[in-house]
């Protein structure tokens, strides 16, 4: 077995991690120090030592109504004794692929190849189910002008009826006048 076989996480335990914030698909400082194999405060020395590899669109620290929120979805009841004072530091896909490059051990590197496959898998889902919610956007249009073309036809239908029950009523009306 080798030492990259040794680091493997299971897939579940790292798309249970991935959180849904400002729009992006984005993973929490402490997470990530977990999966690492490093204490939270050290990961994120690492990343205040390297501030410039961490843009805004790599990385950002929760607003305290973010934390809020995002304490209350994953139901922390004492964020004291977690060690969660203060609001975390949150990272995207790109912040953690820029990651690797500040945290250079084994686990680190083969924790991070991992995420990046899943954010990747998680990408390509998305862009194949856009491809299937188009496609269904595409018949429903279709449908509702279906349903257009047959309502007209129906009331031409209607109209044909009629005029032929008209011509019916005029045929089998009494007649008035000079009969034979």
């Amino acid at each position: 077995m080798s030492q990259t076989d040794k680091l493997t996480i299971s897939e579940e335990v790292i798309l249970t991690k991935i959180f849904l914030i400002r729009g992006q698909k984005v993973m929490i400082d402490r997470d990530l120090a977990e999966l690492y194999g490093v204490e939270t405060r050290t990961l994120n020395q690492a990343v205040r030592r390297n501030l410039r590899r961490f843009p805004e669109d790599f990385m950002f620290q929760l607003t305290v109504q973010e934390f809020e929120n995002w304490k209350s979805q994953i139901v922390i009841s004492n964020s004291e004794r977690m060690s969660m004072r203060k609001a975390p530091l949150v990272f995207t896909e790109q912040g953690i692929a820029m990651l690797s490059s500040v945290l250079n051990s084994d686990q680190a590197i083969s924790v991070n190849i991992q995420i990046i496959r899943i954010f990747t898998t998680m990408r390509t889902m998305l862009s194949s189910q856009k491809d299937l919610i188009l496609a269904l956007e595409r018949i429903q249009n279709k449908q509702v002008d279906h349903e257009e073309k047959i309502s007209l036809i129906l009331r031409y239908i209607r109209k044909i009826q009629e005029s032929k029950q008209a011509e019916i009523d005029f045929s089998e009306r009494p007649r008035i006048g000079f009969k034979k």
